[in-house]
């Protein structure tokens, strides 16, 4: 990303105003922390925290994705290769642009955090966009 100017430098709080996104079936939540909402233009995060046999909805970005477990254990299913791998606190997933992906919780619930990079644009299209 070199020679692309930065604009600002922001602390952002994913405990306050983080908006949701509609991407949990089940008990949980997905709350958004940086996008292009509040002004993210290469990458985005997400606070996905699933309950016990809670999922995301079957997922799929136009570029490479990311999410790091912080705590719970579960699974990350592939959704067109049928492939499945279990996931605890510490692990950390990559997904390939273009494949199909969905979260799963596990016995205790899991809490993971991260999304594609750069940001997909269907993911956030709920949200406005704060110019900064």
């Amino acid at each position: 990303m070199a020679g692309v100017p930065l604009s600002q430098v922001r602390v952002i709080d994913s405990a306050v105003d983080a908006p949701e996104i509609p991407i949990v079936r089940g008990e949980g939540n997905a709350k958004v922390v940086l996008s292009p909402h509040n002004g993210a233009s290469f990458r985005s995060f997400q606070l996905v925290s699933l309950q016990q046999n809670a999922c995301t909805i079957d997922l799929s970005h136009g570029s490479d994705c990311v999410y790091y477990v912080i705590e719970g254990e579960g699974a990350i299913v592939g959704t067109e290769a049928g492939s499945r791998f279990d996931l605890a606190e510490g692990n950390m997933v990559h997904i390939d642009a273009g494949d199909g992906y969905r979260i799963e919780a596990g016995d205790g619930g899991i809490k993971v955090i991260g999304g594609p990079c750069p940001p997909d644009p269907a993911l956030y299209a709920n949200l406005t966009s704060r110019e900064g």
